[in-house]
């Protein structure tokens, strides 16, 4: 899987400095070109700059993106929802990078990274009963089957990234002390989140 693979030199990557570390993503414009260019745009404009992780949830996901920091907040770069972009070979593993949404073709400027957990065998055996055919080629079900991740988001949550350096920075933010609305009890930033590119 390319989601999968590290970054080649001379590719542009995205970093995110936490309060707890640095995750630093791939992106995958071959697959999401809609979400890419939004996500690019509010880095390269520091929008994302100091906005908290409003929700996480162990063995789920963390949630960011949101300038209230209420969950209901934020825009794309184009002042108005966009639609989904699903790729048959970018699933919600873990450590992917994915839009969140209210409902079909809702995507602002939310985005959440999967934590996961592992998939249950029953599940995958399921998948590989279902086949490439199915939605689910061999090297898919490899994925869920060797990381984890929440394959029922796959089809509903525009994945458009994948954490390749810091994925323990995400389990660490996922782990924190919450409260009953699954918001973290301190705040918890991204306070910069920039642009690199791989140096050789």
């Amino acid at each position: 899987m390319n989601q999968l693979e590290q970054p080649k030199v001379g590719e542009e990557v995205v970093v995110i400095e936490t309060d707890l570390g640095k995750i630093k993503l791939r992106l995958f414009p071959e697959a999401a070109p809609k979400a890419v260019e939004n996500f690019k745009t509010h880095v390269a404009e520091g929008y994302y700059n100091g906005i908290l992780f409003h929700r996480v949830i162990p063995d789920f996901m963390i949630q960011t993106g949101d300038p209230t920091a209420t969950g209901r907040g934020g825009e794309s770069i184009w002042k108005k929802s966009f639609e989904d972009e699903f790729h048959p070979e970018y699933r919600n593993i873990v450590g992917a990078l994915s839009m969140a949404n209210a409902g079909p073709n809702t995507n602002g400027s939310q985005f959440f990274i999967v934590q996961g957990s592992p998939v249950a065998p029953q599940i995958l055996t399921e998948m590989e009963g279902l086949g490439a055919e199915g939605g689910y080629p061999q090297e898919v079900v490899e994925a869920y089957r060797t990381l984890g991740g929440a394959f029922w988001l796959d089809g509903k949550h525009t994945v458009f990234g994948q954490v390749y350096e810091g994925q323990g920075v995400v389990d660490a933010i996922a782990g924190v002390d919450r409260d009953s609305m699954d918001r973290p009890k301190e705040d918890l930033a991204m306070n910069k989140v920039y642009l690199e590119v791989v140096a050789g």
